[in-house]
Parts: C-alpha cells; sequence; structure tokens
C-alpha cells in the first residue's frame, strides 16, 4: 500500500460531484450517464489513492468493479443479500439494472486511460 494524497483529494472532489448530482440532477443523461462514468473515476482515484498499483491496472479494476456491480444489479444482488433495508447498500450497489452503463463506464474508462496520459505528458 502507498498512501497517495493527490490521487485522494481527486477522489473526494468527484465524490463531491457525485452527490451533487445525485441530490441536483434528475434527468436521462446527466445523471444515469455522466454519473455512471464518473462511478469509475472515482473508484479508480480510489484504488490510486490507497494502492501501488499502474495506471492501466488500476483503470481496469475499477472498470471491472463497475461491470461486476452492475452484474449484481440484474441479479437484485441488494435484495439477495437481505440489504434492501439498508439505504448505503442501494447507494453503494445499486437496485436498477440498465445495459447502457456498460458504455458510460467504459467511457469512464477511457476518460482516465486519456487524463492519465496527458498527465504523464506534461
Amino acid at each position: 500500500m502507498k498512501f497517495r494524497p493527490h490521487y485522494a483529494l481527486m477522489a473526494l472532489a468527484v465524490l463531491v460531484i457525485e452527490a451533487l448530482i445525485a441530490l441536483l440532477a434528475h434527468d436521462r443523461f446527466i445523471r444515469p450517464f455522466v454519473g455512471d462514468s464518473l462511478a469509475v473515476v472515482l473508484l479508480y482515484l480510489g484504488l490510486r489513492a490507497a494502492f501501488r498499483l499502474r495506471v492501466e491496472a488500476a483503470a481496469a479494476l475499477a472498470l471491472a468493479i463497475a461491470c461486476v456491480i452492475e452484474v449484481g444489479q440484474f441479479f437484485d444482488l441488494v435484495d439477495r443479500l437481505g440489504l434492501g433495508w439498508s439505504q448505503v447498500a442501494w447507494i453503494v450497489l445499486g437496485t436498477g439494472f440498465d445495459p447502457l452503463d456498460f458504455v458510460a463506464y467504459a467511457l469512464g474508462y477511457l476518460c482516465v486511460l486519456a487524463a492519465e496520459r496527458m498527465r504523464s505528458k506534461a
């Protein structure tokens, strides 16, 4: 493990943006698509803040986690685990499967790689 404070601060900023989207955006693009894309970015930043992972590995792991959670939504994982009462479980694991979410996750993954590539050239 290696704590990287700059990744942690960026993760915190993205978390705040995600919370604002959840609270204020009630549309068919920002909340579902941008929010889901940012979920992969948030996972990536959290992984890079806490673990010694290469960019590609952390991005791929973030994408995989998002996809596994989406598949869990397909199988109603929150209810199957008996966590339907938990607001936290609903927020973290979600309850609504949408195959288009995989597109949003892929876009978040590609944005992470592009941003890191630009950052490394700067």
